[in-house]
């Protein structure tokens, strides 16, 4: 009896359903492990494997090659979304943030076998789903279309515009470094190039600390002491209706101010001389002086002289907890992803703020790192709250006389509203310091700024950080404290990479080697113009 030979019509169907379970393993994991648009970007770098299946072969150990090659590609994307899924669910971090990274660079094998043992019950389950997985994806691999055949011309086509495609995804930089084996093998660098870092990192702080000492900063006030810095990132003060921005995106420090009265200032001509954070902040910290051999420190000063400081963030950057957090006391990061794609809040700070000031601890600097509105702009406040996307108002309407591309008016709509969010995340840390301990009597002072500014549509057809704009360096600073401030400071012209000096005057603190010519609450103030990679008409408005 002869039997019939598989007819072409069946076999499409046999490895089409296998292409779909192989996706379908890989889809399960990748859905657990990421969100948003890098799912489809994932199945994207996951297709053109899978498309081998479509391919006759003839040979048995060309078929044995191809099972194995695609099993274990799917299975490098299975095992990344599983480790992933694991660090969401555990820590809401990502395997590239910064707490994940340090955790890793700073343990060793026993360490990791403990941490294991401790959770073994959750890695069981994860290694059960992916055993199921694998099994399942082992015997679908095996199902791939099979020599002598023709190939359909529709196939053929079909074969082909699916691989360009996925083309794209391997062309585009940002979706290649996605792939298991491009991240995981960077995430391995950078793992032993931060262990590395954070050995020469702990011996600089130890150095700072030292000369911090060796300054001898005392605190000239007695009795308790509270100052809150809070920093923000990509604030252009020109789009705060606190500056005269013709949209109401600072109601609440509108509020503040008027309700403080003497004890506030907001400087109107307060200007960045970096556009981007991390030398921002070294210059802040080294009070404009981070060329010097042996700069000092303000985090290390403030502690030398006996107060506990906090550092308390919403960013999640490697460089900035090195070099400047851990210099403090104590330290809290509630933004675990790292990078522009971070929908952390800066509202999740709040109550960190809250128990730092309830501390009993005479004299407290807490210092307070906010992603303000940090791009992308639409993650920087709760979503479906933007009151500035409904119709046309007079901001629209000039951006639209200006020229202004659609994309950089909608930019700005989404900044707009990062900004009015900001103001209830500002004027709360501002409140909370002006009320927490103020029957307990004594100094209490808060300053805010921007580490540098953003270009959203003023000087240009663009949006984003802006080295070579105005608007890359106009920033907001504000001071209060609990009593009067000389008001005529409000108009002078203010660095950012002077705050150091403004600060230790909130803080009290004199050491040697101090120069309060470059304290803009000074009486002898000194204004000395920066110089900036852009040409600016006047540091005075």
């Amino acid at each position: 009896m002869n039997i019939p030979a598989t007819t072409p019509r069946m076999q499409p169907e046999r490895w089409g359903w296998a292409m779909a379970g192989l996706a379908a393993v890989a889809a399960v994991f990748i859905v657990l492990g990421h969100d948003g648009r890098r799912v489809a970007q994932l199945l994207l770098l996951l297709l053109p494997l899978l498309a081998w299946l479509a391919w006759p072969l003839r040979s048995t150990a060309a078929m044995r090659l191809r099972r194995v090659a695609l099993w274990t590609w799917v299975m490098l994307f299975a095992l990344d979304g599983a480790a992933r899924a694991f660090l969401l669910d555990s820590y809401q971090a990502a395997p590239d943030g910064a707490l994940v990274l340090g955790a890793v660079a700073n343990s060793n094998g026993r360490e990791g076998g403990e941490y294991l043992w401790l959770h073994w019950r959750t890695v069981v389950l994860w290694l059960a789903a992916l055993a199921g997985a694998g099994t399942l994806a082992w015997r679908l691999s095996g199902r791939g279309r099979r020599g002598p055949a023709q190939t359909p011309r529709w196939l053929v086509i079909a074969l082909v515009i699916a691989l360009l495609i996925a083309s794209v995804a391997y062309a585009s930089k940002p979706w290649r470094r996605l792939h298991p084996l491009a991240f995981w093998s960077n995430w391995a660098q950078s793992v032993q190039t931060l262990a590395a870092d954070m050995a020469d990192q702990q011996r600089e702080r130890d150095e700072v600390l030292a000369r911090a000492k060796q300054a001898a900063p005392v605190i000239t006030r007695s009795g308790p002491s509270t100052v809150v810095l809070v920093i923000t990132d990509s604030i252009n003060r020109d789009n705060m209706g606190l500056y005269g921005y013709r949209r109401a995106t600072t109601p609440r420090l509108q509020v503040q101010q008027r309700q403080a009265g003497e004890n506030m200032l907001v400087l109107r001509n307060a200007w960045s001389v970096d556009a981007s954070t991390l030398p921002a902040l070294r210059n802040m910290f080294a009070f404009g002086r981070p060329e010097e051999a042996q700069p000092q420190h303000l985090l290390a000063l403030a502690r030398a002289a006996g107060y506990k400081v906090w550092w308390m963030s919403n960013h999640d950057d490697v460089a900035i907890e090195q070099q400047h957090a851990r210099l403090a006391d104590v330290v809290e990061f509630v933004n675990r992803t790292p990078g522009r794609a971070s929908a952390s809040l800066d509202g999740e700070l709040l109550d960190c703020i809250q128990e730092a000031l309830e501390d009993p601890a005479e004299r407290k600097l807490v210092v307070v790192h906010l992603l303000g509105a940090h791009p992308h702009y639409r993650l920087r406040y709760p979503g479906g709250q933007n009151p500035f996307d409904d119709e046309v108002d007079a901001v629209e309407s000039q951006m639209v006389k200006d020229g202004r591309a659609a994309w950089v008016r909608s930019f700005r709509q989404d900044y707009d509203a990062a900004l009015l969010y900001h103001d209830f995340v500002v004027s709360e840390t501002l409140q909370l310091t002006r009320s927490i301990g103020r029957g307990q009597g004594g100094h209490r002072a808060w300053m805010y700024l921007s580490d540098h500014g953003q270009e959203v549509g003023h000087g240009g057809d663009r949006a984003g950080h802006s080295p070579h704009t105005e608007s890359g360096y106009r920033i907001p600073a504000l001071v209060w404290r609990n009593e009067p401030l000389h008001q005529a400071a409000a108009q002078r012209p203010f660095r950012a990479d002077w705050a150091g000096w403004t600060l230790a005057e909130l803080l009290h603190l004199r050491w040697n080697g101090q120069e309060p010519g470059r304290n803009v609450l000074a009486p002898d103030y000194r204004w000395q113009p920066p110089v900036l990679p852009v040409k600016v008409k006047s540091f005075v408005d």
